[in-house]
């Protein structure tokens, strides 16, 4: 069983720069792939950024060269550098992670079994 509370939302104009944070607990974070989604009005949760536990990761077209998904297993905590923000970033944004054999479709929502309550980004243009 694992915990994640996001953090690092709010208000930001276009081109600026946010971090989140997912904090977790609960159980042994480094053996867990992790993932950030997002989420728009209106719109189904969208697959952003994942990382294995060796760190490879993996972005939506959308967002390469602007985000940076990363790790710390020494603080239990995944991190998501958001640079260039766009007012099509908009969204709610929450983490989730899993165990490897349970996310091989990892840009599925429906996979991932753990979730934050997710944290609100807003970029205006």
């Amino acid at each position: 069983q694992v915990q994640l509370v996001e953090s690092g939302g709010g208000l930001v104009q276009a081109g600026g720069s946010l971090r989140l944070s997912c904090a977790t607990s609960g159980s042994t974070f480094s053996n867990y792939y992790m993932a950030w989604f997002r989420q728009a009005p209106g719109k189904e949760r969208e697959f952003v950024a994942r990382i294995t536990t060796g760190g490879i990761t993996n972005y939506v077209a959308s967002v390469k060269g602007r985000f940076t998904i990363s790790r710390d297993n020494a603080k239990n905590t995944m991190y998501l550098q958001m640079n260039s923000l766009k007012s099509e970033d908009t969204a709610v944004y929450y983490c989730a992670g899993d165990r490897p054999q349970s996310v091989v479709f990892f840009t599925r929502a429906s996979v991932w079994q753990y979730w934050g309550q997710g944290t609100q980004v807003t970029v205006s243009s």
